[in-house]
């Protein structure tokens, strides 16, 4: 997931359908509770290098979510809820055994490090989007651009369309 060419024209995500947005992230909420948080912390990258490598996985794009010092999180844009809840429930993969020994860690961390999550199931026609002068972010480089013409030349067409 590489830098990509910065666009010179307005574009417009080519996201057809549902979108399905995947927001996880971590806070720790003591810093010297170091051997509670760093593998939580470590484990993402391991996730997420394993998504990226598997192209049938349903991941279609990232984006690191920035909170400040003591909190870290991604988003996520998945090709379908089902993609997405198979990932988490995947015994083969790397979330499970994550899931498993951060809720071990968890009973004797005393709050030392939180997680959280949020899952969005968008309805086509319920998002829009533009990119001007830079290169595709977020929805745009999950699902690539287009010319912001052919959904419409402004947000209120765009979501009135139904086509987004």
């Amino acid at each position: 997931m590489g830098s990509a060419p910065m666009s010179e024209r307005r574009v417009t995500a080519a996201a057809d359908g549902d979108v399905v947005v995947f927001l996880i992230g971590m806070r720790i909420n003591r810093w010297r509770a170091v051997r509670h948080w760093l593998p939580t912390l470590a484990a993402m990258p391991r996730m997420l290098k394993e998504l990226s490598q598997d192209g049938d996985s349903g991941l279609l794009g990232l984006r690191p979510l920035g909170g400040g010092p003591r909190v870290f999180g991604v988003v996520q844009y998945w090709e379908s809820r089902e993609k997405l809840l198979a990932y988490a429930a995947d015994q083969g993969g790397q979330h499970r055994p994550a899931w498993a020994a951060f809720n071990r860690r968890v009973r004797s961390s005393k709050g030392g490090v939180g997680i959280w999550h949020e899952t969005y199931i968008v309805p086509a026609g319920s998002y829009e989007s533009v990119y001007l002068d830079m290169p595709p972010a977020g929805l745009g480089a999950a699902w690539g651009v287009e010319p912001v013409g052919r959904r419409g030349e402004r947000a209120a067409q765009r979501l009135a369309s139904g086509a987004v």
